[in-house]
């Protein structure tokens, strides 16, 4: 490796360096303001529980407010994240990819807010009171700890899920991936997606086909975007 690759490859760790940190920092800065409304996000999260939750200790609070002001400074940071992977590609792509990939950042906030959506107002209810009928024989006691983990796991991993179409978008438009990447991949996807889908849902047919439904759509809708996106792209000049 000559010197001049080799101070371009720190150059180039040194500015991601740089964009890991500022993404870092504006995750800790809208930590940091959403604690100042935790408590009324929690209010609004339990507003249709007919008990109260239980707490087995002081720290379990300080537990449950992370996790709450966490998942919203997670969709704050998810544009600053964008941004910055944005601008540390952007030596790399055309003027008129530049202007095209920059709309990514609204798209996958929104995507991720979408998500997030779903997992809460869809799954999460539904497995929740397959729950509870599993346990009627049983005289149930929800600490505020474990029903918040519950929720944070059937709503956090789709607001990730749900950025799939932007993401494959933005991978097929810097040239990492392609559609038929993709397609020879489709056997494989279903099967992580259904494995995921069944894992996370009741045991019952209905319940998994209402969480495995979007998700196949999700992949099939980033499949159509990256034939799109590779239709659109220019061809390279010779130089």
């Amino acid at each position: 490796m000559g010197k001049g690759k080799e101070m371009s490859f720190i150059a180039h760790l040194d500015e991601m360096r740089r964009r890991l940190i500022r993404t870092l920092a504006a995750f800790l800065v809208s930590l940091a303001a959403a604690f100042l409304y935790v408590r009324d996000i929690y209010e609004w999260l339990v507003r249709d529980m007919e008990r109260k939750l239980v707490i087995l200790g002081p720290s379990d609070v300080i537990w449950v407010y992370f996790m709450i002001a966490g998942v919203a400074a997670i969709a704050v940071t998810i544009p600053v994240a964008a941004y910055e992977t944005w601008k540390f590609v952007q030596p790399a792509l055309s003027e008129s990819a530049r202007r095209k990939t920059l709309l990514f950042i609204p798209v996958m906030f929104a995507l991720f807010v979408t998500g997030i959506a779903f997992g809460y107002g869809v799954l999460f209810p539904m497995v929740l009171s397959f729950m509870e009928q599993m346990a009627a024989d049983f005289e149930a006691m929800y600490t505020a700890e474990k029903y918040f983990r519950f929720m944070l796991y059937m709503t956090l991993p789709f607001g990730f899920l749900f950025e799939m179409p932007a993401a494959v978008l933005f991978l097929t438009k810097v040239g990492i991936l392609n559609p038929a990447r993709l397609a020879k991949g489709r056997k494989m996807a279903y099967f992580v997606l259904v494995v995921v889908a069944v894992t996370i849902t009741p045991p019952d047919i209905l319940s998994d086909i209402i969480v495995i439904v979007p998700l196949l759509m999700l992949y099939e809708i980033s499949v159509t975007i990256s034939r799109l996106a590779c239709r659109k792209r220019p061809e390279p000049q010779n130089r």
